[in-house]
């Protein structure tokens, strides 16, 4: 996502530059949004693999807008609005279409209501975002980033399809996996956030290292590995959680064994 940075009076800085519309940013946007409307036809026709796919693609074209627009200097009020809009379609309604055809329609009424929490905790989701965005740039995100969101979807159709679920599926775990990503959303629990290189060069040639060990993870079995690394982050949060709320109880204790000494 393209984001603006402001000044400590609330002020936008860079003053009238930043209300400019650039076209570069917004190219990889409208890409994006293409890739999820593409997955809302896909799924309504039962391609659901396809649809996957296209809401993986979308995250990579949303995680390249903001790149550029930084890159290039282009950030904009005009392009936070649009990629806030364009994520609603490509990681709300896209993901939530793909959930309940693939998964949620044999549920009846709690699956259409579990498809359509998803999309209202999306969009808070992004309202929320946004307006602390205006305040601060924060180090990391507050709730669980409705890419990362679908993304879970979109691998859990494309794991479920290398354990031989070609059609669609009828599970409770599904249920309770979109119940569970619409509050992961809206919660206060810090998720890490990748926007932000490292300080140092041996930090930036570790990284590199990781990275390219992903890579042959992912392209050795994409299905798998994309499924496990998305669930890894989607639970890193809650275990960061309950790691920090831990040490916060051991030093309360160390602190009350002190007085009473």
């Amino acid at each position: 996502m393209s984001r603006i940075h402001y000044d400590k009076d609330g002020t936008e800085a860079g003053g009238q530059g930043q209300r400019m519309i650039h076209p570069l940013p917004c190219l990889f946007t409208t890409a994006s949004l293409l890739s999820g409307f593409y997955a809302i036809i896909s799924a309504i026709n039962g391609n659901f693999f396809h649809a996957a796919v296209a809401i993986i693609v979308a995250g990579i074209f949303d995680g390249l807008d903001g790149r550029v627009a930084r890159m290039t200097k282009t950030a904009s009020t005009f392009g936070m609005e649009y990629d806030s809009l364009c994520d609603l379609v490509s990681f709300g309604v896209a993901p939530a279409v793909l959930a309940y055809l693939w998964a949620l329609e044999p549920y009846g009424r709690y699956g259409w209501l579990a498809a359509f929490l998803y999309v209202a905790t999306t969009a808070l989701r992004l309202a929320r975002f946004n307006s602390l965005t205006l305040a601060k740039s924060p180090k990391d995100f507050v709730g669980l980033p409705c890419p990362a969101a679908a993304g879970m979807i979109a691998t859990t159709v494309l794991f479920s399809r290398y354990l031989g679920a070609t059609e669609s599926v009828k599970h409770i775990s599904i249920l309770v996996l979109v119940y569970l990503l619409s509050y992961l959303m809206v919660s206060n629990i810090s998720y890490m956030s990748f926007k932000h290189p490292a300080a140092n060069g041996k930090k930036t040639f570790q990284v590199t290292v990781i990275l390219v060990l992903l890579l042959i993870l992912v392209a050795a079995e994409p299905q798998v590995t994309l499924f496990v690394l998305g669930l890894v982050y989607v639970l890193s949060g809650p275990f960061q959680a309950l790691y920090r709320r831990a040490g916060l109880k051991v030093e309360e204790g160390a602190e009350e064994r002190k007085d009473t000494v």
